[in-house]
């Protein structure tokens, strides 16, 4: 039995100045249509995390970023796909925001008020929760515990 390969994703938590983040619904077609997320994607071979968040935001969002603060690093196992995340915080960027794949955006402030968002983004957004001295409960943000 072989041991699945990771997928390497860089993945931007865009912060503006009044401390709303951004998420981004997944476009039809994509596993977990539907679902929000931070926006990224995979890591091409060649690339930094920083390069490939920046091809990546470019691609999706149709901005330029200044720059990404390395931030933390998860791995989440999805029945899709095993990926190891790495987590970038971005508070400057230049350019319109343009939904290029079809998705959908949201700026929010805490807690975000969209559902449901990825798993694996769930020990970000408790992290995120922690830095404003708040509690973060997984299952408000998963789509069955919400019906």
């Amino acid at each position: 039995m072989s041991q699945r390969q990771h997928t390497e994703v860089a993945v931007g938590i865009l912060l503006r100045a009044d401390a709303a983040l951004l998420l981004t619904s997944r476009p039809p077609g994509k596993p977990y249509a539907g679902y929000w997320e931070f926006p990224g994607g995979k890591i091409e071979a060649g690339e930094t995390v920083e390069q490939a968040l920046r091809r990546e935001l470019h691609e999706e969002l149709g901005i330029t970023i200044a720059s990404a603060q390395p931030w933390k690093v998860t791995e989440h196992d999805y029945p899709h796909a095993l990926v190891r995340l790495h987590w970038c915080k971005v508070h400057d960027w230049s350019g319109e925001m343009q939904m290029r794949e079809g998705q959908t955006m949201a700026w929010q402030h805490w807690p975000p008020q969209v559902r449901p968002v990825l798993p694996g983004a769930y020990p970000v957004l408790a992290w995120l929760a922690q830095e404003r001295g708040q509690e973060f409960d997984p299952a408000a943000f998963d789509l069955l515990s919400n019906r």
